[in-house]
């Protein structure tokens, strides 16, 4: 059940006030036109009090609300009171369990009080016309029930979409900050990887080789650490001090990667074709992380070669092509394939900027990436 503020009630208090008035009043207007079994006195005002006062915990408490309203109603009609506006509280208090209790104590509730009310009306109907009565008394006392129900129904409804969208974008974040930093890592440590073999096999012939392989690990690894802080600077709270936003990368940025692969003893030769136009913010990244893991991946399983960049602006998309003359390896798309998971998040990384990806082994040898972006956003 959901908390009660003082505001609701507060207002259910003033409810009760205004609706206890206006059925004591109706009360003894009906009585003067409509004479009952027994006319109206101070025990008829006090159990309609009590019925309207049962309302000021419709909220905070709606089962004993409806239990105290039907109690007090059907000891009105039991008594012979005259019918009418005294009998207010009880769609009332019907509609209010139906909205403020789970389908599965609200029925049930909601039975026993119509139940215990139509008792005391059965002896008195008979033929067609107390049969149409009472069946107007049940629908006057089912429908408040079945609105309120409704009513509940299409809230909880509503939360729990509300509450599915929140974890889908959850989701979706943490897949995006994911996919960011096995990028970054995965990257900065190939290319480390590499380095350090490199310094490792020179170090005693060619120290000052060495030296600036080990210079690369440091600018590397000081590049990586950096754009990781970046990535999951969401993380921080709102308190927190916040360190400069560093601009994501882009399709510009390429050309530093390329230098940097070929610093690390990847030659890799940059092709741009077209001309270069501002591209989407998420598709820039895309287009520069699908250039970075492709290139990873030439490091990590395609074994001494050599790899090509291709950027080509076209008027709609940008297309990206890396290729490399390695040893032949499978599509890293299947499960548990070598790079597959990387692939996947390529294809991933595509799609959710509206564009395609393909990944495979090329007939001459090597391995090719191709990737079609679109060059403007989708609502442009």
């Amino acid at each position: 059940m959901n908390r009660v503020t003082g505001r609701q009630l507060a207002l259910d208090g003033l409810l009760a006030l205004v609706l206890g008035s206006v059925m004591v009043l109706g009360m003894i207007e009906v009585a003067s036109f409509h004479p009952a079994r027994r006319p109206v006195d101070g025990l008829a005002i006090a159990l309609v009090v009590v019925a309207a006062g049962c309302l000021a915990a419709r909220r905070l408490a709606p089962l004993p609300s409806l239990a105290g309203v039907t109690l007090a109603a059907g000891a009105y009609l039991v008594a012979g009171y005259p019918f009418g506006p005294a009998l207010l509280s009880l769609p009332v208090a019907l509609y209010s369990a139906g909205g403020h209790l789970p389908l599965r104590r609200s029925l049930p509730a909601a039975l026993v009080a119509i139940a215990a009310l139509t008792a005391t009306q059965v002896p008195g109907a008979s033929g067609l016309q107390g049969l149409l009565t009472l069946a107007v008394w049940h629908g006057w006392l089912l429908v408040p029930w079945a609105a309120g129900a409704g009513l509940r129904g299409r809230r909880e409804s509503t939360r729990r979409s509300r509450e599915d969208a929140d974890r889908r974008l959850a989701y979706e974040e943490r897949l995006r900050i994911a996919r960011e930093v096995h990028d970054v890592v995965g990257h900065g440590l190939a290319v480390i990887n590499m380095q350090a073999g490199i310094a490792l096999h020179v170090a005693d012939r060619r120290p000052e080789q060495a030296r600036l392989a080990l210079a690369a690990i440091k600018e590397t690894s000081k590049d990586a650490l950096d754009e990781l802080r970046s990535t999951l600077a969401v993380f921080r709270r709102p308190e927190e001090p916040r360190e400069p936003a560093r601009p994501a990368p882009g399709l510009r940025q390429v050309g530093s990667v390329v230098t940097a692969m070929a610093e690390s003893g990847l030659p890799v030769r940059l092709e741009v074709t077209g001309r270069a136009v501002d591209l989407p913010a998420a598709v820039d990244l895309a287009a520069y992380r699908i250039v970075q893991e492709s290139l990873t991946n030439v490091i990590r399983h395609a074994g001494p070669a050599t790899a090509t960049v291709r950027v080509r602006y076209e008027p709609r998309d940008v297309v990206l092509e890396i290729t490399d003359d390695g040893r032949a390896r499978v599509n890293g798309g299947g499960a548990g394939l070598p790079g597959g998971q990387r692939i996947a998040g390529m294809r991933d990384r595509a799609a959710a900027v509206d564009g395609t990806l393909e990944a495979g082994p090329r007939q001459e040898g090597g391995f090719r990436v191709l990737a079609r972006l679109p060059a403007r956003a989708a609502h442009e």
